[in-house]
Order: structure tokens, then sequence, then C-alpha cells
């Protein structure tokens, strides 16, 4: 396997077509730091753009996941002089809000394999996945509550859609621990995998997830991931865009003679 990225922080490896994202702080058990944030950033870049990268595994070094933001960072922003702190923390907040919209956005299958705690911060990164796995040793809290602030990495937007409204507040709210089986029964994990396994289940998993047109892929995760906003003649405006755009791609037209083939082999 290959090293993509040049930055320790983050590690990326590819094999097969699958790209294997690595956080690497395990002392600090993963937690988001200003230059892990732009590492982060790049390989995600480099993920969605590269065509050989059918999908994508999010996962962490050491026994976490990812402890949500790193505290070094807070105690800075605490420390700025009073006229600076709101508009410090509208800048950070953009930086946040665009790796977390490249990974829910990727135009690809990306999974997180949750391999410890996944913290404030590093519970919004799972959910912005497609898919969460889970070991036994994963657990999740929303635990901003307990810093005075409010989940500010999509968690208000994409737990509600995993749990629904009332469960999201109650965890959202208490910011208590989720342990792994909890988690399953939720809908918050996926799939659960031994540990020593979990990162080797999750890639055979986005194996069996990306054989399709990467073009179809593509398209409809654009169009699901807004679903719930959408009205239902939005949606099928969006879905006929995109079934034209399919009509006119490699992949549909090879399947369709594949097919073809194929039955009239079976006639003869």
């Amino acid at each position: 396997m290959a090293n993509d990225t040049a930055n320790d922080l983050v590690e990326l490896e590819v094999a097969d077509g699958i790209a294997t994202l690595w956080l690497n702080r395990p002392d600090k058990r993963n937690a988001m730091s200003d230059d892990m944030r732009t590492a982060f950033v790049e390989a995600l870049e480099h993920v969605a753009r590269e065509k050989t990268i059918r999908a994508m595994v999010l996962t962490g070094r050491g026994k976490g996941f990812c402890a949500g933001g790193d505290v070094a960072g807070m105690e800075r922003r605490i420390q700025a002089p009073p006229g600076e702190i709101a508009f410090n923390g509208w800048t950070r907040q953009q930086g946040v809000h665009h790796a977390q919209s490249l990974l829910h956005t990727m135009p690809k299958p990306t999974i997180a394999a949750v391999n410890g705690a996944a913290a404030g911060l590093g519970a919004d990164i799972a959910l912005a996945c497609d898919f969460i796995a889970g070991s036994e040793a994963a657990s999740f809290s929303w635990a901003y509550i307990h810093r005075g602030i409010v989940p500010d990495g999509g968690g208000m937007y994409f737990l509600p859609r995993r749990v629904g409204l009332p469960k999201a507040k109650e965890l959202i709210f208490t910011g208590r621990k989720v342990e792994a089986g909890e988690a399953l029964a939720l809908g918050i994990v996926d799939r659960t995998f031994d540990a020593d396994a979990l990162v080797a289940g999750a890639r055979e998993w986005a194996v069996e997830l990306s054989k399709g047109s990467r073009t179809a892929l593509a398209l409809g995760k654009t169009i699901l991931n807004q679903s719930f906003e959408l009205s239902a003649q939005q949606v099928f405006a969006q879905g006929s865009q995109a079934q034209g755009i399919c009509y006119t791609s490699a992949e549909h037209r090879e399947s369709v003679l594949a097919f073809l083939a194929r039955r009239e082999a079976a006639r003869s």
C-alpha cells in the first residue's frame, strides 16, 4: 500500500481502489488540531479527485477514533482579546465546515471505521460518512454541552437523521457516552466487527459498495444527501437530470451491451 500524503498527522493508503485514511495523533486520541485539519482537507480533496479510488475508509491510529477538537486550540481561543474572539471563532468554523462538507459530499462511498472513542467533533466526523462500522471498543458522545457550546461539525444535522429528533436531543442535551452495543441498537453504527478485523472488514464492505458505476454512485449519493430537504417533485427532477447523464456514461453503455450479448448467447 502506498502512502499518498506527506503530513504525518494524516496517513492515506490506497490499495485495490480503496483508500484508507488514518487520523494519526494517537497520543492525543487523534484530536483534530488546525494542522491536522489542513492535512485532512488535502487528503479528502485527493480522494475526491483521484479516479482510481472508488471508496474510502476513515479510521484512527491507536486507541481512539477522534477525541474531538484540540484542547490547545480551545485555550488559544479563550485567551484571545475579547474583540477578536467572535471573528476568530467564525473563521475557525469555516475551516471545520469546509472539512465536514468535503467528507459529506465525497462523490464515492465513505465508511467511518470507529476503533475507539468518537467524541464531539470526532462523533460528527463519523456521522459525515455514509456508513459507520464499529468495534466493541467504539463509543460516541456529543459532549459539547460540557464545554458550553453546541455541536459544530454537523451533528445537529446528521444525528437526527440517524436516531430521530427526540433521541438526538437527549444525546446532545446530556452529552452522555453511547457504548458500542447501544450505538448499534440506535442506528448510529451500521455494522460491527471484532477490533482486529475492523479496518479489513470496512475495506471489504467498501469494495462491495463501490462495485457499481462511478457515475451513478456519485449522482445518486448527491441526490440522496438532499432528499430529506427536497420535495418529491424536486427529487424526481434531479433524478431525471442525473439519469440523462448516466445514459451517456461508458459504464451504462458497456453494461447494456454485455447484457444484450449474454441474452443473445442464451438464445443460441
